[in-house]
């Protein structure tokens, strides 16, 4: 059997009083206006705005709070490794300016390990952040917002085949499935005494040893799609258009909010094609270091 995320309805929810094709829409203008601009200035709009939804959308941070705290550790890290080693934002700036050079007090077969810490290496990586968090914020939204019994109905209302609208709906419902047979997976191993915490050895012995776990969710998955192609096949699914229980209506707000992310992409696009939002570094951190 097929889950979904822990969505549940929530009263006063801001996302959830919209058509979630409009919200599909404006979060597909509001991803590709983000990623016009290195600036932070103008990233910080997209920053704010994605927190605004998230403190209207009435999700509690119990429910998201694995999630959010994956996200920041992830961007964190990425931004952090990308200010060590300066790749990244090669494109995006020519010049740098040095604030001050490390220098490791060994030596690697001749080589001495230095980090330069820059201006523009600094404003690249917190660039970076607000972009991606920003970006991670609206995604991780979906799920928490969007009924899964609408994800089909949705995919097709925006214009895509029967096939691709179904196949959308399986994908968004095959994580929190996978994750539910693998929990169920170890709690029935542990209860006939595997003991997950004492896996030892190197890596191919740990991969070998995880073959109780991996080995029943992989089969249970590989015969729970083919028990979704039987049913589909049994109802000749794909034979020709599709019928869907619910029927999704635009009302007023659901034009507003359309309008609105038109609006962001195309004032996003036309201040790009005018040389604007590009990487930015405060002139006043450039005199500071003599530059």
């Amino acid at each position: 059997m097929l889950v979904a995320w822990r969505y549940r309805q929530r009263e006063g929810s801001l996302i959830q009083s919209f058509d979630p094709r409009a919200w599909m829409i404006f979060y597909a203008c509001f991803l590709f206006s983000t990623l016009a601009f290195w600036d932070v200035r103008y990233l910080l709009f997209f920053a704010i705005t994605a927190l605004f939804f998230l403190f209207t959308s009435k999700v509690s941070w119990w429910e998201i709070r694995r999630a959010v705290l994956f996200i920041i550790g992830f961007v964190t890290i990425f931004a952090f490794f990308t200010f060590l080693t300066g790749r990244g934002g090669i494109e995006v700036y020519e010049q740098e300016h040095l604030i001050r050079r490390l220098q490791a007090p060994f030596t690697l077969f001749g080589w001495r390990p230095t980090l330069d810490i820059t201006v523009e290496r600094l404003f690249f990586g917190v660039s970076q952040f607000v972009r991606v968090f920003s970006i991670a914020i609206m995604t991780i939204l979906i799920p928490y917002t969007l009924n899964p019994a609408l994800y089909g109905v949705t995919f097709r209302g925006l214009g895509l085949p029967d096939k691709i609208a179904y196949a959308m709906d399986l994908t968004m419902r095959f994580i929190p499935t996978f994750a539910r047979d693998f929990q169920m997976t170890m709690d029935a191993q542990r209860a006939r005494g595997y003991e997950l915490e004492k896996i030892e050895g190197g890596l191919i012995a740990q991969v070998r040893k995880l073959g109780p776990l991996m080995v029943p969710v992989t089969i249970h998955a590989i015969i729970g799609s083919e028990d979704i192609i039987d049913a589909m096949d049994l109802r000749a699914f794909g034979i020709g258009p599709r019928t869907w229980l619910q029927k999704l209506e635009y009302r007023t707000r659901d034009r507003i909010l359309i309008g609105l992310g038109l609006a962001i992409l195309l004032v996003s696009l036309a201040l790009s094609t005018l040389g604007l939002g590009k990487f930015w570094v405060p002139p006043a951190w450039i005199a500071l270091v003599g530059g």
